[in-house]
């Protein structure tokens, strides 16, 4: 119960899930074009004020440049007033090289915090340090300063744009005097400053542009904005609840309908309101159900097929009496299977004549007219002779496509009764045929399904009727013993022949397609390879990950062809040894290396020791490697990470080195350590994706035998495995 709890306070519905996915989405969206339309008129509003400040200043510096030259303040009074009347416009003012103000007016004032000390002044006007810098640099293009003009609650962002106004100096003499020089009203005693490029400051313009105006656009558009974005989000949330609910209430059904199901209920069906994915799961869920419940009738039935069966069996092995247990078996199954008629028909191999031994389902009058039915069998006979000389088991689903093979007075009886689909089986045993057995459902049809159960059925009574022969012939057949024995022992060595030679097709088989299978599952591999190295093309991840799933398994299966080819050429005795001086240290450390990064991608250390001093061994260096490869790699497989693996080896009686790798893993019940060493034995506790063929410890074993070796295993589950092989020390004289 309280699992049930934990599971339930954990559990999200996919409703949900789907409704808070696509709102994350709907709002990340909505706010990130939000974001970025207000950056966009962010920027505009900005590039538009700087370039209605660079106009401006420059057609003040433009047209009053003369009245600069001539000191006329009254232009430049007007000048300056023109520029004012641009809202957006704070200040405007233009200064004499020497810092006298020629022309100025503002429409910004300053507190009293913020007004300088002895200035009775307070309007607001840009810092002279601008004014200098200006100065100094001289130029073309306007200089713009943007700066706070006032702190607090609603601070206001000027950009301030200066321009000197510039007269570039004389170069050589002119080549004629002009009647009217601007120059010649200067003052011979006023020396203009020249900028960095030479030419001369007549004055500076400055002109003051605020933000407020852009501000409260802005702050107009972002209103608007959020509005509309908040609009956007809110219908968006709404269409994916209406989405979530079209299509989790169908599932939800289905989940329902599922739950009734598992519960027993193969009755219930999902109701289907739409055409897309859903509406096709739920159809093929009504297929399932329906599915189910025939099988469940299938099953029933064959459950009661097997329970007629048993129960038959127990007759059979209870009574050796022919006649009661014919007609113990004959009711069972008219009771149990259906069958509304049956005909057990035995067959006298020495008068070639088949007669009725019993009937089931008729009346006492016909029972005693078809008992008095005998049927001469022959070559030339017709459906009898088929059933009774050649084995042969019939469905007839139209007694009239039969009717000239079939006895005559069997025939008329069958028509009257209104038999028109039967089942005949014969009652086979030891390859002889000792009767049939017939049987029909009355007004329903047989099928195919009622003639394999009858000639299950047919076996069973060919046994029980051979077994009660065998009981009352059995003095017949103790005279006749010794011959017989040897006819069985002939049939069991032929048998025994042909089992082996079954078993040399089937090695010989294996190895063939074995082989066969490597070359395409080389290719196979080669081509996912190189579509995975991009040579095709570029993949999506999809595609990347199911050609990996699919190179995993074409690795997989070529180990397992590997391992039966080894399999197949151990049991044909084909393997050679190619003995050699093997030092034992040398050949572990090279292939606990060569293994390292494979347990290392489980985080699992793998060490090695040996004790006693280094001795070599006599032994095929590549079988001893696949023995330890493969032993090494079965620890790997079933230690879990951070775990540990150790190889180590010690000498035994100076006769024997022992090889011992030992795990941490999750160990073998001891009722298994035998098993492990029998050709496809899997365990029973291994999950089932940690499952192999069964084929590597049995080709490990068998390579371990054929150097003169054992192997065993010490294990307990829970705290992992240790498996032990020997392989014996080189002797010189040896």
């Amino acid at each position: 119960m309280s699992g049930q709890t934990a599971s339930s306070r954990g559990f999200v519905s996919l409703r949900t899930k789907l409704v808070l996915f696509i709102s994350l989405i709907i709002v990340g969206v909505c706010s990130g074009i939000s974001w970025y339309f207000i950056q966009q008129q962010t920027s505009a509003m900005s590039r538009a004020l700087i370039e209605t400040g660079t106009i401006l200043v420059k057609n003040l510096a433009h047209n009053s440049r003369y009245a600069v030259i001539t000191e006329d303040r009254v232009d430049l009074e007007q000048y300056v007033a023109g520029v004012m009347e641009d809202e957006e416009v704070v200040y405007a003012m233009i200064t004499s090289p020497d810092g006298t103000v020629l022309a100025k007016s503002s429409k910004r004032l300053l507190t009293d915090a913020q007004l300088p000390p002895g200035s009775h002044d307070a309007s607001l006007y840009p810092d002279p340090s601008l004014f200098q810098r200006v100065l100094t640099a001289g130029g073309r293009e306007p200089t713009i300063t943007r700066f706070v003009a006032s702190e607090g609650r609603h601070p206001e962002a000027i950009y301030d744009f200066a321009l000197p106004i510039l007269r570039r100096p004389r170069q050589g003499a002119s080549p004629a005097p002009l009647p009217f020089s601007l120059e010649g009203l200067e003052s011979p005693s006023r020396k203009l400053p020249k900028g960095e490029s030479g030419e001369q400051t007549l004055s500076v313009v400055q002109i003051g542009l605020t933000q407020m105006k852009m501000q409260q656009a802005l702050t107009a558009a972002v209103r608007n904005l959020v509005f509309i974005t908040g609009l956007i989000i809110l219908i968006g949330l709404a269409a994916t609840v209406i989405l979530a609910d079209r299509i989790i209430t169908p599932l939800k059904r289905l989940a329902s309908a599922a739950k009734r199901v598992a519960e027993g209920d193969l009755t219930v069906s999902a109701e289907s309101f739409s055409r897309d994915e859903v509406g096709q799961l739920t159809g093929l869920f009504n297929r399932m159900t329906e599915s189910l419940k025939d099988r469940d009738g299938a099953i029933r039935r064959q459950v009661m097929q097997l329970q007629t069966l048993n129960r038959i069996g127990v007759a059979i092995i209870s009574t050796l009496d022919i006649d009661k247990l014919l007609n113990t078996l004959l009711d069972l199954l008219v009771e149990n299977l259906g069958y509304r008629r049956m005909m057990l028909m035995l067959y006298d191999h020495d008068r070639r004549i088949a007669y009725a031994a019993r009937v089931a389902g008729v009346s006492a009058d016909v029972e005693r007219a078809v008992r008095r039915v005998e049927i001469p069998v022959s070559e030339q006979g017709g459906l009898h002779a088929d059933v009774l000389l050649r084995g042969r088991a019939f469905l007839v689903t139209d007694l009239n496509t039969v009717a000239d093979r079939v006895f005559p007075p069997l025939l008329k009886l069958a028509r009257e009764h209104g038999i028109t689909c039967f089942v005949v089986a014969p009652l086979k045993s030891s390859q002889r045929i000792m009767g049939f057995i017939g049987a029909d459902r009355g007004g329903e049809p047989c099928e195919d399904k009622d003639l394999e159960l009858l000639v299950t059925i047919a076996s069973q009574i060919a046994v029980a009727i051979d077994n009660a022969q065998a009981y009352q012939d059995l003095e017949e057949l103790t005279q006749t013993l010794e011959q017989r024995v040897q006819d069985r022992t002939r049939e069991l060595q032929t048998a025994n022949e042909q089992l082996q030679e079954l078993d040399r097709l089937k090695s010989a088989f294996v190895s063939i397609v074995s082989h066969e299978l490597r070359t395409p599952m080389t290719s196979i591999k080669g081509y996912v390879e190189n579509m995975l190295d991009g040579l095709t093309g570029a993949l999506t991840d999809r595609q990347s990950y199911y050609l990996s799933r699919v190179k995993f398994n074409v690795e997989r299966l070529t180990r397992m062809i590997n391992d039966l080819l080894d399999l197949s050429r151990i049991e044909a005795g084909r393997v050679e040894l190619t003995l050699a001086q093997i030092p034992v240290v040398d050949l572990v450390t090279e292939i606990t290396e060569a293994l390292q990064p494979l347990a290392q991608t489980k985080s699992i250390t793998l060490q090695r020791t040996h004790q006693g001093e280094a001795v070599k061994i006599a032994a095929d260096r590549d079988k001893l490697h696949q023995i330890l490869t493969n032993l090494i790699q079965n620890a790997v497989k079933f230690t879990a990470p951070q775990g540990e693996i150790r190889v180590d080896t010690r000498v035994r009686d100076d006769v024997f080195v022992e090889f011992c790798i030992g795990d941490t893993g999750c160990g073998i019940p001891p009722h298994e350590h035998m098993k492990i060493f029998d050709r496809f034995y899997r365990g029973e506790t291994i999950q089932v994706e940690q499952r192999g063929a069964g084929l590597g410890l049995p080709i490990t074993k068998s390579l371990v035998e054929l150097h003169g070796g054992k192997i065993w295993v010490e294990s307990t589950p829970g705290q992992g495995s240790r498996f032990f092989f020997t392989m014996p020390v080189w002797m010189p004289s040896a």
